[in-house]
C-alpha cells in the first residue's frame, strides 16, 4: 500500500530525526530515506525551511578538510515535534476507533 507524504508528516520525521542527535545533512538524509522514500534534492529544501521558520539551527564543522552542515533542533523546534506527536497519537487512538468499530 502507498501513502502520500504530506509536508507535515515529512517534517515531524525531519525533526525527529534531527531530535534523536544532531547531526549532519547527509546523514540526516540517510536516516529520513531509511523511514520514507525520499529524494535528497526533496529533503535539503525542508532542512532549510525549517531552519527559516526557526525549527532547526546550524553551524559548519569541518570534517577531513571539507565543511560539513550540522543542525540542531531548537527548543520551537521540540515543541513543534510534541505538538506532531500529540497529534499522531490522537489520530491513531481515532483510526483504532473507527477499525474496532466504536
Amino acid at each position: 500500500m502507498v501513502f502520500t507524504l504530506s509536508a507535515a508528516i515529512l517534517d515531524a520525521i525531519v525533526l525527529s530525526v534531527v531530535a534523536r542527535e544532531g547531526t549532519y545533512g547527509y546523514k540526516i538524509t540517510q536516516d529520513v530515506r531509511s523511514i520514507v522514500d525520499v529524494s535528497e534534492s526533496t529533503l535539503y529544501p525542508v532542512l532549510r525551511r525549517l531552519q527559516k521558520e526557526g525549527y532547526l539551527e546550524t553551524y559548519d564543522m569541518e570534517f577531513q578538510g571539507r565543511n560539513r552542515r550540522y543542525y540542531k533542533i531548537t527548543s520551537n523546534g521540540m515543541i513543534l515535534l510534541d505538538n506532531y506527536r500529540n497529534d499522531w497519537i490522537d489520530y491513531k487512538k481515532k483510526i483504532d476507533s473507527f477499525m474496532l468499530g466504536n
